[in-house]
């Protein structure tokens, strides 16, 4: 940092932060891939060691989360320039907060598939919402020459959320549940993906 600052031509302008839309985006950006990387650790972990379930048959019953990017995220692009970045970016981090909340109160290892496809369909419509929409709130902050840099930050950035969020949620499953057995992964399951939610509340 203090390098930076005083170089000639800095890798990362530290005056880019001062900048709302770029700072806030990429804080966005950061409590969004913590919940969102974290989760997907978690979630085909749970249908197979918490349900039973096989390994394709776990990726199967994730598309109830993953299909709606194909669907939502197209729509939330055109819209991000009409509407703004901010209201959808809150929008979606709240939502993806509220499908993860969902799904830890309904987590067991006999919940029935259909029960979570509400939450991981809300969770899926937030994500693929906030995605675009916190990356246009970085990039058009900055001035045209500046958005390389700009670029560079938001997907450090990205990796960094989702490295943290994969530790915090590691810690969380580890103080409530083990791989024991089916019952003890679902307990550290359920307080790992109320984490992810509150995480994805505090992007929000």
């Amino acid at each position: 940092v203090a390098w930076q600052r005083v170089a000639r031509q800095p890798m990362v302008p530290l005056g880019l932060f001062r900048l709302r839309g770029f700072a806030a985006g990429n804080a966005a950006s950061v409590f969004l891939y913590a919940s969102l990387y974290g989760c997907l650790f978690f979630a085909a972990q749970f249908f197979q060691t918490g349900r039973g379930d096989e390994p394709l048959e776990a990726g199967l019953h994730l598309l109830a989360w993953t299909a709606s990017v194909t669907v939502v995220a197209p729509v939330a692009g055109r819209l991000v320039n009409r509407v703004g970045a901010r209201p959808l970016s809150a929008l979606g981090l709240a939502l993806q907060g509220a499908g993860m909340g969902w799904l830890a109160l309904i987590a067991t290892p006999t919940v029935p598939y259909w029960q979570m496809v509400a939450p991981m369909l809300i969770a899926g419509a937030g994500v693929s919402m906030a995605m675009p929409a916190t990356q246009t709130a970085v990039l058009n902050a900055v001035a045209p020459e500046q958005i390389g840099k700009a670029s560079g930050v938001f997907n450090t950035g990205r990796q960094f959320g989702g490295a943290m969020g994969v530790a915090v949620l590691a810690l969380a499953f580890s103080n409530a549940g083990s791989y024991a057995g089916p019952a003890s992964f679902t307990d550290g399951f359920a307080t790992a993906i109320a984490v992810s939610g509150a995480l994805s509340l505090a992007g929000a």
